[in-house]
C-alpha cells in the first residue's frame, strides 16, 4: 500500500578542523505520515495475536508518540477507515475495469473473484479487516461499512449472474442471479476466514479456477 530537510551542521570544533555535516533529517511530505501509520497498521494486522492493536504499540512500532500519531488521526477508528477506504477503493477500481473490459458475464464472475482473493492474498492484514475480526473491539461502524463494501461488491456479481442466466434463457433470471451472487460472495468470504484462521498459510486462490467453475454451473 503506497500513497511524501532539515539539515543541521555541526560547529567547527577547532579552526583547522572541517565543519561536520549531521545526517540529514527528511520531513515527511503531506500525506506520507498518514500513509506509514496505515501501512504500520496492516503490517500489525499480520501477526499472531493481533486481537487487539492499541495506538501505544502502534506508536512504538513507529517510534514515535502517540501524540504524533493524533496529529494524522483523530482517532483509531480513523485509521482502520482509512484501510477500509483503500480496501473499497482497489476491489473497485479493478472490478469496475473488469466490468467495462469484459462482455462475457462469466468471465467478469471469474475475474472480479480472483481479483478479490489476489488482493486479499497479496494484503494478509487487510483480509482480518475484510472478514471483520481486525473490528471486533473497534467501533460498530467500521464493521458496518465493511459490510456495506461487500454487499456492493455483491451487487455487481449479481448484475453479472443475472447477464449470465439471461444468456442461458432462465426463465427467472433474478432469482437465479441472486442466488448465484449469494453462493460467490459466500465462497469469497469463506476463502478469507479460512486464510486469516490458518495463519495466512491456506492460500485463498487455492485451486481457484475450477472452484469458480463450479460456481458458474
Amino acid at each position: 500500500m503506497t500513497q511524501e530537510g532539515l539539515t543541521e551542521e555541526s560547529q567547527v570544533a577547532s579552526a583547522d578542523a572541517p565543519a561536520a555535516v549531521a545526517p540529514v533529517r527528511k520531513r515527511p511530505k503531506p500525506g506520507e505520515r498518514r500513509v506509514q501509520i496505515l501501512q504500520a497498521l496492516a503490517t500489525m494486522l499480520e501477526q499472531p495475536g493481533a486481537d487487539r492493536i492499541t495506538t501505544a504499540a502502534l506508536a512504538a512500532h513507529l517510534s514515535v508518540s502517540e501524540a504524533a500519531l493524533y496529529r494524522h488521526f483523530a482517532s483509531k477508528a480513523q485509521m482502520f477507515e482509512g484501510l477500509i477506504e483503500f480496501i473499497e477503493q482497489s476491489l473497485f477500481t479493478l472490478a469496475n475495469q473488469i466490468m467495462e473490459r469484459e462482455a462475457d458475464p462469466a468471465v467478469q464472475i471469474q475475474r472480479i473473484l480472483a481479483m478479490a482473493l489476489q488482493f486479499a492474498e497479496k494484503n494478509p492484514g487487510m483480509t482480518r479487516v475484510m472478514v471483520g475480526d481486525a473490528l471486533v473491539f473497534e467501533h460498530e461502524r467500521l464493521s458496518a461499512r465493511m459490510n456495506q463494501c461487500l454487499d456492493r461488491l455483491e451487487s455487481l456479481l449479481r448484475q453479472s449472474y443475472k447477464a449470465l442466466a439471461e444468456a442461458r434463457g432462465s426463465q427467472q433470471p433474478t432469482v437465479d442471479a441472486q442466488a448465484g451472487a449469494s453462493l460467490a460472495i459466500s465462497f469469497l468470504l469463506g476463502r478469507l476466514h479460512r486464510f486469516a484462521r490458518s495463519g495466512f498459510k491456506r492460500l485463498p486462490t487455492e485451486h481457484l479456477s475450477a472452484c469458480v467453475l463450479t460456481l458458474l454451473r
